[in-house]
């Protein structure tokens, strides 16, 4: 049963791929903004619970090493009640130490058993749970990388569009009121007879 980051991580790309293409071209999609807002608000409030519930597991390691230490306790006391069972008949006592000691050496072997795989079994669910959140951290941040890219091509595209058209503006309002005659030939001065050249 996949978690509810992981539908959200879904649902964005899913409505990614559903976006149409900017006019001429393949690479840049036009997005809505509230709409794709809401998943990331949403995924954004998510993301603390699922993190809260992976650490929750893996403070369940404490449970798991408490529970072995409590079979393996249970185990010792077994064996130390058989053990007091035993040297209590004065005629068996050679024999009962030497069952004593077994019995005991065998539940301390049984207990460290239970210890190293309860160990073993809470550094699994530990690291499990660490990589998944990591794994669901990277799909984020290549969403949020992917997202800027996008922005920043729409906006570089936009801003070379008014400068083109700023450029044509000019250029029109140029055409529309040409400088004068009287503005293009320079004046002359009386008491100067040399010649202008006209610019």
């Amino acid at each position: 049963m996949s978690s509810r980051i992981e539908q959200l991580i879904d649902e964005i790309e899913e409505y990614i791929d559903n976006c149409k293409y900017k006019a001429f071209s393949t690479d840049i999609i036009m997005v809505n903004k509230a709409e794709i807002d809401e998943l990331l608000r949403e995924l954004r409030m998510k993301t603390p619970e699922e993190i809260k519930r992976y650490q929750k597991i893996i403070s369940n390691k404490e449970a798991i090493l408490n529970d072995a230490k409590q079979k393996a306790q249970e185990l010792i006391n077994d064996a130390t009640i058989q053990t007091n069972e035993l040297i209590s008949e004065h005629q068996i006592m050679q024999q009962a130490y030497a069952q004593a000691n077994e019995i005991v050496e065998l539940a301390t072997k049984q207990a460290q058993e239970i210890l190293d795989s309860a160990t073993i079994e809470a550094n699994n669910v530990k690291t499990a749970a660490m990589q998944y959140t990591d794994d669901i951290l990277a799909n984020l941040e290549n969403i949020i990388k992917h997202s800027i890219e996008v922005s920043t091509k729409d906006y570089n595209t936009m801003i070379s569009n008014l400068n083109n058209i700023d450029t044509i503006v000019s250029t029109n309002r140029a055409e529309l009121n040409p400088p004068s005659i009287e503005e293009e030939t320079p004046s002359v001065d009386s008491g100067n007879n040399e010649e202008l050249d006209v610019i």
